[in-house]
């Protein structure tokens, strides 16, 4: 039962699997400037960003970093609204899809303030107002914090998804038509709390990812 349930969740389905192509489709509903005035998908698209760059703006003040951000969240968001199609696979509930960009980000943040800004990496290692004694247990503290960011990053977003697609696949196993009746109500409100959630984790990600640079 339990390998049934958790191999939605594996990629590897036969030697022309294609379940890795949802990642690229998005790029087929992408909006295009087709006509000279915007259309709704556009109007939604340019929200979205312009509200995103503000907070984006205030975390970090820095140019540069604002374009990624924005691509990495409209990414994410589309993967994960993706995997809610039926006979889709959600490429954000697998852990190599999120560690592969979680990973390059805090690897080159890390890099550039090491290189770049050693004194103000070794501040952020002992937090202000912290004892003298404590010190030492404190820089091993936060070096550990700081190792394992991509890792919590990567697991915080996979294991999301992973949960929400479980209980749906629980409650589309049911065999009995009174059932599946009696239990429609509850899955298009869990389907309507799966679509939050998604959006949730692409910000999340978006955000933490934002907060780990602008330490820097």
């Amino acid at each position: 039962m339990m390998t049934n349930l958790f191999s939605v969740f594996d990629p590897c389905t036969g030697l022309l699997s294609l379940n890795w192509m949802s990642t690229i489709i998005f790029l087929m509903i992408m909006p295009f400037k087709f006509w000279l005035t915007p259309n709704k998908n556009i109007m939604i698209y340019k929200f979205i960003t312009e509200s995103l760059s503000k907070e984006i703006k205030m975390i970090m003040p820095h140019k540069g970093i604002l374009l990624i951000m924005l691509s990495m969240f409209l990414f994410i968001l589309i993967n994960n609204f993706m995997g809610l199609a039926p006979y889709v696979f959600t490429s954000s509930s697998h852990l190599v899809f999120s560690l592969t960009m979680a990973l390059p980000l805090w690897l080159a943040f890390i890099l550039y303030g090491w290189i770049n800004k050693p004194k103000s990496m070794f501040t952020h290692l002992v937090p202000l107002g912290t004892p003298a004694m404590l010190t030492p247990f404190m820089v091993m503290i936060e070096t550990v914090s700081n190792l394992i960011r991509p890792g919590s990053l990567a697991v915080r977003l996979t294991a999301n998804m992973i949960a929400g697609h479980l209980l749906m696949s629980l409650l589309g196993g049911t065999q009995s038509i009174i059932i599946m009746i009696s239990t429609m109500i509850i899955f298009v409100t869990l389907m309507l709390f799966e679509m939050a959630v998604s959006t949730i984790q692409a910000y999340v990600f978006m955000t933490l990812s934002t907060l780990y640079s602008s330490e820097i």
